[in-house]
C-alpha cells in the first residue's frame, strides 16, 4: 500500500491532462526546459569567465623569489 503501482501514475497523469490540458501542460513543459538551458548557459559563462579572470590575475601578479638575509 505504499508504493504507488504504473495504473495509479497514469490516472494521475489523465487526470491532470483533463485538468490543465495538453497544451498548457506543452507550454509548461518548454518553459521549464528554456529555464535549464538559460541555467546551464548561465554557469558555462560563469565558469568561463572565471578561468579567464584566474589566468589574467597570474600572469600579472608574478612573485619574485628570494632569500632575506635576516640583519646582524
Amino acid at each position: 500500500m505504499g508504493s504507488l503501482s504504473i495504473w495509479h501514475w497514469l490516472i494521475v497523469l489523465v487526470i491532470i491532462m483533463l485538468v490543465f490540458g495538453t497544451k498548457k501542460l506543452r507550454n509548461i513543459g518548454s518553459d521549464l526546459g528554456g529555464a535549464v538551458r538559460g541555467f546551464k548557459e548561465g554557469v558555462k559563462e560563469g565558469t568561463e569567465k572565471a578561468a579567464a579572470d584566474s589566468a589574467t590575475a597570474n600572469e600579472s601578479a608574478k612573485t619574485i623569489d628570494v632569500d632575506a638575509k635576516p640583519k646582524a
